[in-house]
């Protein structure tokens, strides 16, 4: 690939994916007539790529769902882990891909993160052709799934030095809400994939349900023959031509501001590699401290909020240590970490991405858990195990909420370049509180109910309403971290802030599944209530006040 300009006269050969050596998206004319459609381009084959990096990452929400109507021999609690697992690694692996476009550029690091994710696909498909696959596998590759969370933070640190501030809120709006729509494909196209032989022989036999499943258009009976294991396996067909479109398609901005000293693809992908797997050694120490014994972890039980805190300093330390070139690239880019707003906005979009990310994890799950089976006092005791028979099918309602969250996103980032990201941060994290509240209060009914069913409306309608207020708020937050951060920390700083938010994947399906098995899941929704209500008062004051630092931006 030879070097070429994206200015001048050689504008025209910089939309063929080489690296580019000038790049200045502020000035009007440089933009108008080439920088418009170099960064569309870039951002065209960021958006399919990051989408199938969410989906990835989060099918476990649906597999595992599925593993239960076909009885594969595992408790609730275990399932419930391997989207924590996946939640946790995928949260970890951003910390290192928030500096990934520095170190590497964004065509090397989006060609290499996108081939990774073949990895977990191909290996979800095998294990789950055979109901006898031990736990340990089923968790070992929701681990590897977890490239596709750490993705997010590279895709979204690289789009953002492609277009100027003033169109970065729609900009980075499509890259992250058409990014965020994986979730939502994955639980359309998964279940659909399961019901026939999509790949013939080589895919493997069917199995027979013994529970009632269903897709989007309705539900499908016990005794159906279903094709789990299709679930990895189609990711194939979209994997491997994005890798291509990747490849010869995208660029890396070769400016001072962005990546001016980047090896060669081989050594960019060596590098790579070794901080993901500093990152994934802090997170496989972090589970194991988390996890049951019996769940293959230590049985300590140290409290996860602990374990958090030291996974994160520990990657970051760790990532620190390394030697060389990519030592002195980090020191500079974590420069961020002393300017008090990249804090700030960590919360504050844990509040809307954190809980988006979280509640897509755990969704269909709970759907099945409080309204699939009759809650039933039984000798003085409440039992949860006897199958509802009107209880609706979590595979034809789970994938409504992320599908709002996403497709409003970029609405939030255009609404947010018009009226202020802070503005409609504020609006959202109102709703927000209201929203959780309410879903606590059909929780509590739900599931202290022999027909849970009855309450499924509202409960479902106010979650709906809490997934568009999450979706809002992911563009506003991240409208207003462009427009607060100068132009070098704001790529690092989106990363940064994503994977502190990213730990919502692991975080609320955790919460979620201790209080159901607590039988008060109406517990998780209302200390998550106060936690928004906090995020509120931060808003105001740094980004609302009139003699706030950055009123209004």
């Amino acid at each position: 690939m030879t070097d070429t300009k994206a200015g001048g006269a050689t504008g025209g050969q910089a939309s063929k994916g080489a690296d580019i050596h000038e790049w200045d998206p502020e000035n009007s004319t440089f933009w108008e007539n080439t920088g418009k459609k170099v960064a569309n381009r870039n951002l065209w084959i960021s958006i399919p790529s990051l989408l199938c990096g969410f989906a990835v990452w989060l099918y476990w929400g649906i597999i595992t769902v599925q593993m239960l109507n076909l009885g594969f021999p595992f408790e609730k609690s275990e399932l419930f882990t391997l989207m924590a697992i996946a939640g946790l690694t995928g949260a970890t692996l951003r910390i290192p891909s928030s500096f990934f476009i520095r170190i590497a550029g964004g065509r090397n690091t989006i060609f290499f993160t996108t081939s990774l994710l073949m990895i977990p696909a191909v290996g979800a498909g095998i294990a789950l052709s055979d109901q006898s696959t031990p736990l340990w596998v089923f968790q070992l590759l929701a681990l590897l799934s977890g490239f596709g969370g750490g993705n997010f933070a590279s895709s979204m640190s690289n789009i953002s030095f492609f277009f100027p501030k003033k169109h970065q809120g729609l900009a980075l709006g499509l890259n992250a809400g058409l990014g965020n729509f994986g979730v939502t494909t994955m639980q359309i196209v998964v279940p659909l994939v399961m019901t026939f032989g999509l790949f013939g022989a080589l895919g493997g036999d069917s199995m027979v349900l013994q529970s009632t499943s269903g897709t989007l258009i309705g539900k499908i009976p016990a005794g159906t023959e279903t094709y789990i294991q299709n679930a990895g396996f189609v990711w194939l067909l979209f994997l491997i031509p994005l890798a291509f479109m990747a490849w010869f398609g995208m660029n890396n901005i070769r400016t001072s501001e962005v990546s001016p000293d980047i090896p060669g693809a081989v050594a960019s992908f060596g590098v790579l590699s070794f901080m993901l797997l500093i990152a994934f050694a802090t997170a496989l120490v972090g589970l194991w401290l988390i996890l049951p014994e019996k769940a293959n972890g230590s049985g300590f039980g140290v409290p996860k909020e602990i374990v958090l805190v030291l996974i994160v300093v520990g990657t970051v330390f760790l990532l620190k240590q390394i030697p060389g070139q990519t030592k002195g690239i980090l020191k500079r880019q974590y420069q961020i970490f002393g300017n008090k707003h990249t804090w700030v906005m960590s919360i504050i979009y844990t509040m809307t991405f954190g809980s988006f990310i979280g509640f897509a994890a755990s969704f269909p799950l709970s759907i099945k858990v409080i309204f699939g089976y009759q809650h039933l006092m039984v000798d003085g005791v409440m039992t949860h195990d006897v199958t509802n028979p009107n209880g609706p099918s979590a595979l034809m309602f789970a994938w409504m909420g992320p599908f709002i969250g996403a497709l409003i996103r970029p609405v939030g980032g255009w609404f947010s370049d018009k009226f202020g990201g802070a503005f409609i941060t504020q609006i959202c994290s109102v709703v927000m509180v209201a929203s959780a509240l309410g879903v606590a209060y059909f929780m509590q009914a739900a599931y202290a109910s022999a027909t849970p069913e009855q309450y499924f409306v509202p409960f479902f309608g106010l979650f709906l309403l809490l997934f568009a207020a999450t979706g809002i708020g992911n563009g506003s937050t991240f409208r207003t971290i462009a427009m607060v951060f100068p132009k070098e920390q704001a790529g690092p700083v989106l990363g940064w802030t994503s994977a502190i938010a990213a730990y919502g994947a692991f975080y609320i399906p955790q919460v979620l599944g201790e209080q159901i098995k607590a039988t008060t899941p109406e517990y998780a929704l209302i200390g998550f209530a106060i936690f928004y209500t906090v995020c509120i008062g931060i808003n105001y004051w740094y980004y609302l006040r009139k003699g706030g630092e950055f009123y209004n931006p």
